[in-house]
């Protein structure tokens, strides 16, 4: 029989969930408190569904998202999530086709980009989807440091840090992570919502461990960033502790919180072992230490995928740090965004327009998406040959315009 791809309703919404915990190796079993949690802040209508009769068999949703640019500005997305395909029905083209149906309404809604974060690194260029950002996570032996044990993790600028809870977290944090987007590119926005489950409220899939949180203030008493950690309990043999802290969340509007955070926690009593969480490449964690390396790199992969829809208002929406003109030829075999434009940017602003005069850089629509934080080197793409040159040197202006002294961030997985 055929299968059919459309929204979902109220009363298949279970499932639905049934669906994509089977697609995503979890028990298929849905309690009703689950089903009563998510149903007040979906929109069905971005809730897609494969049926095969009457048996949900993928899965597919999306959802309106804010992201930041580079220099502080912001971008509507359509933020794809809960994709799975049922193991009966794969190779079906169900993804394709759930994909194609949600970005032309997206295009046609406006939206300047979708995004998402990818389980699989292989499945998504073939929709015109690109890495823009990286994470990377650290394990940090503080036997090896070169930390004075005695120090006391207090701050030696004048702030303070100070232990929380979840409700002092929930108030401070969304203005401290609006401040971050501000500095950084590829911060996705954090809902309401999001706060309450990140700090124990409302239904949790998995059992919930109250964590720590400690909050740095600058002299003056302001907020300038927080972390939740938790700790295990482990013991030698020469019954000595050596527990692992490990970072939930760090969010931090300034340098200064940044250092004070990393030190605290460093010098936790009892703690053998740091775990950074994920991290921004960049991230100064490993050269805050007397030894950078007892700051063990044990993940750095892909975080958020970007695919553009809309290329004027993508380019446009971001700082350049030089003053230039490129011509770009944008391929988009999906006929969504693809087109010649000519970006005219500077430190004062951008245009970006189509045109029919002769192009500078050949470059496909996830390359752009790769480009677009300002996270990728156009002369490295060039050299792999998934950037083509039309005029020689067009790479290396390229990389002047678009790449950025601090990589983007993307610390909320969605």
């Amino acid at each position: 029989m055929t299968v059919d791809v459309r929204a979902v309703t109220e009363s298949e919404f279970p499932d639905w969930l049934r669906a994509l915990r089977t697609g995503f190796l979890r028990p298929p079993v849905v309690p009703d408190e689950d089903v009563a949690d998510r149903l007040p802040h979906l929109d069905l209508a971005r809730t897609l569904g494969a049926f095969d009769r009457d048996r949900v068999v993928a899965t597919f949703r999306s959802f309106r998202q804010e992201v930041s640019t580079v220099g502080g500005g912001g971008l509507t997305a359509d933020a794809i999530t809960q994709v799975t395909v049922s193991p009966t029905h794969r190779r079906q083209g169900l993804l394709s086709r759930m994909m194609g149906a949600d970005l032309a309404v997206a295009k046609e809604r406006g939206d300047a980009l979708a995004t998402l974060i990818a389980a699989e690194y292989p499945i998504y260029g073939r929709f015109g989807f690109g890495p823009a950002s990286w994470t990377t996570e650290w394990s940090v032996d503080l036997r090896r440091a070169g930390l004075d044990p005695r120090r006391s993790g207090r701050p030696g600028d004048g702030g303070r840090v100070d232990l929380a809870d979840g409700d002092e977290i929930r108030k401070i944090g969304p203005d401290l992570h609006r401040r971050l987007a501000g500095v950084r590119a590829g911060v996705t926005d954090r809902t309401e919502r999001g706060w309450a489950q990140g700090t124990g409220l409302g239904f949790q899939v998995d059992p919930w461990t109250e964590p720590y949180y400690a909050v740095y203030r600058s002299e003056s008493g302001e907020p300038e960033g927080f972390v939740s950690y938790r700790s295990d309990d482990k013991w030698d043999d020469g019954k000595q502790p050596v527990n692992t802290a490990t970072v939930r969340d760090l969010i931090a509007a300034t340098p200064a919180a940044e250092r004070a955070l990393w030190l605290y926690l460093c010098s936790l009593d009892w703690v053998t072992t740091v775990r950074s969480g994920y991290r921004a490449p960049d991230d100064p964690l490993p050269e805050l230490l007397p030894d950078p390396r007892a700051a063990r790199a044990v993940s750095h992969a892909d975080m958020l995928w970007v695919r553009v829809l809309d290329v004027p208002r993508l380019l446009e929406g971001r700082t350049y740090p030089v003053a230039d003109a490129l011509v770009l030829d944008v391929r988009d075999a999906d006929g969504l965004a693809g087109g010649r434009f000519r970006l005219d940017a500077s430190p004062e602003g951008a245009t970006c327009v189509r045109t029919d005069a002769s192009a500078d850089l050949v470059l496909g629509v996830a390359e752009l998406g790769t480009l677009a934080f300002g996270d990728h080197s156009a002369v490295r793409l060039a050299r792999l040959g998934r950037v083509e040159e039309a005029v020689p040197g067009a790479a290396a202006r390229a990389e002047l315009l678009f790449r950025t002294a601090l990589r983007p961030f993307s610390p909320d997985i969605f």
